[in-house]
């Protein structure tokens, strides 16, 4: 079983989002009875609809709780502080259009680049995993390789 590093936050979350699908479980499963007592099954869109949203709910929930097992929460007492990991936030220099980018590394559950938070599994994140101040690092992008002078790492 492969262990899915995230920040303490990212955990909450997705015990937060476990509940509510959870309740929301219940609430399907509530539409569903009251579609099977509107009679025949065969042509009735609310059950079809009802038990369609449970199957999919139900997917959620499996893919959370396995993400919720496998988690192991990052602490930078753990890590090489000097170095950029998980749970870091890195700011770093694109050499080609010499503008300053910060991001914050996260698993790629956690991953929302609107808000800043890189997923160390995409190309950026995977370059810039394990590099320390000053050095450059090389992500592999469809527009070629991006270089990132990485400029400060924070825990």
């Amino acid at each position: 079983m492969e262990k899915l590093y995230v920040s303490a936050d990212g955990l909450a979350k997705m015990k937060a989002e476990l509940t509510a699908m959870n309740e929301r479980r219940m609430v399907v499963a509530g539409q569903i009875e009251h579609a099977r007592s509107l009679g025949d099954l065969k042509e009735n869109a609310e059950y079809h609809s009802a038990k369609e949203m449970q199957s999919m709910l139900h997917a959620r929930i499996r893919d959370i709780e396995d993400k919720i097992t496998r988690a192991v929460v990052v602490d930078a007492q753990d890590v090489d502080t000097s170095k950029a990991y998980v749970g870091s936030t890195v700011r770093v220099l694109n050499l080609k259009t010499n503008k300053e980018i910060t991001y914050s590394l996260v698993s790629p559950v956690e991953a929302d680049l609107a808000s800043g938070k890189l997923s160390t599994q995409s190309p950026v994140g995977k370059a810039i995993m394990g590099c320390g101040l000053g050095e450059v690092a090389v992500a592999k992008v469809p527009a070629g390789d991006l270089k990132l002078r990485i400029l400060e790492i924070t825990y």
